[in-house]
């Protein structure tokens, strides 16, 4: 016989649940953000804690303000400063393309074993001159257009971010019981498999929030260094740039060899080359060794993952999502990992 009551009771629960993900589904990205932040940062809060006298409310504010210094002052720097950069930027490429002389450089043809080659192609390209600057006046306006489009992302992340931080506040002020929250439900649900697999999703956030972000700001500490011996323009944007994009493995060849090229082309070949080896030899190694040392023997996602998680993350979350992707990829791949080698295992001692 059909309990019409339990069938109500299950409908109306069905529908509660789904109305607050419809309401929560806007703000899950800075959601999910907040608690990786807290998740990562919670070693530093309980010392904040122990420090104000284990006052909820004041460790709360004070690590609240340090995520106010740390993240949307860099990004509201950011995003004030790359739409003129930006634009500055298109209109010099421009300039540059239109002065290129028909002949190759001296300097260009003295270069060994592909001089000859590269000064060929270059009067081959200038050979058509007229048709070269049509294509680029064709495509000036869609290179615009994506550059408006990536600033109004970076605007939206720091709105994102603001966000973040607001509700970190509260994941601060009530973690402990958020915390006795989750583990009792999942206790109830996974027993002792889903309280292990709680521990080691909190593991891997650490492990990979710490690769992520040590060697962010690791490149973007010797990515300002350089930019501003150099000479580069605007060094603390460019090694912001370095911050963000440090996430993807091309990201920061592309903001110091664009610098390079903005050296070599206002007359300074010196440092042209100099910041083009210091790119190479310091900026771009630091990913090679900083970040396996940090992330340790957490997950380490391949690059393949890494790249369709900054690519998956940005079109589902944002610009939030360049560090957000990538860390819940990490957390999916090590819970199926350690899940089939559970599973393994237990199929070898039935055998």
């Amino acid at each position: 016989m059909i309990n019409t009551n339990q069938i109500a009771r299950i409908a109306s629960i069905s529908l509660l649940i789904v109305g607050c993900v419809f309401v929560l589904y806007p703000f899950m990205a800075a959601m999910l953000f907040a608690a990786i932040i807290c998740v990562f940062t919670w070693p530093l809060y309980q010392r904040v804690w122990l420090l104000f006298g284990k006052r909820d409310m004041l460790a709360a504010a004070m690590m609240t303000l340090l995520l106010l210094f740390a993240m949307i002052m860099p990004m509201a720097y950011l995003a004030a400063n790359l739409a003129d950069s930006a634009t500055l930027m298109l209109d010099e490429a421009q300039a540059v393309l239109q002065s290129m002389q028909p002949v190759a450089p001296t300097w260009l043809k003295n270069l060994p074993i592909i001089g000859e080659s590269l000064a060929e192609s270059w009067q081959r390209v200038m050979a058509s001159h007229e048709e070269l600057m049509h294509l680029l006046n064709q495509y000036a306006e869609p290179i615009r257009v994506f550059l408006l489009k990536v600033v109004q992302m970076v605007m939206g992340g720091f709105v994102q971010l603001v966000l973040v931080v607001f509700v970190a506040f509260f994941f601060y002020r009530d973690g402990t019981k958020l915390v006795a929250a989750v583990t009792s439900m999942v206790r109830r649900l996974g027993g002792e498999l889903g309280q292990e697999m709680l521990v080691l999703s909190c593991n891997t956030v650490k492990g990979v929030m710490l690769g992520v972000f040590g060697t962010a700001l690791a490149q973007a500490s010797v990515g300002l260094f350089g930019f501003w011996l150099a000479g580069a323009p605007a060094p603390l944007l460019l090694a912001l740039a370095t911050f963000f994009l440090s996430v993807i493995p091309v990201g920061p060849p592309l903001v110091w060899g664009g610098a390079s090229l903005w050296l070599f082309n206002h007359g300074d070949q010196g440092w042209a080359i100099f910041l083009l080896v210091y790119g190479l030899l310091v900026i771009s190694m630091v990913d090679n060794i900083v970040k396996p040392i940090l992330i340790s023997h957490s997950s380490h996602l391949p690059l393949l993952l890494v790249v369709l998680g900054v690519l998956g993350g940005i079109l589902a979350f944002g610009f939030i999502g360049i560090f957000l992707g990538p860390t819940l990829l990490a957390v999916g791949l090590t819970l199926v990992s350690h899940w089939v080698t559970l599973q393994n295992k237990r199929a070898d001692e039935v055998v």
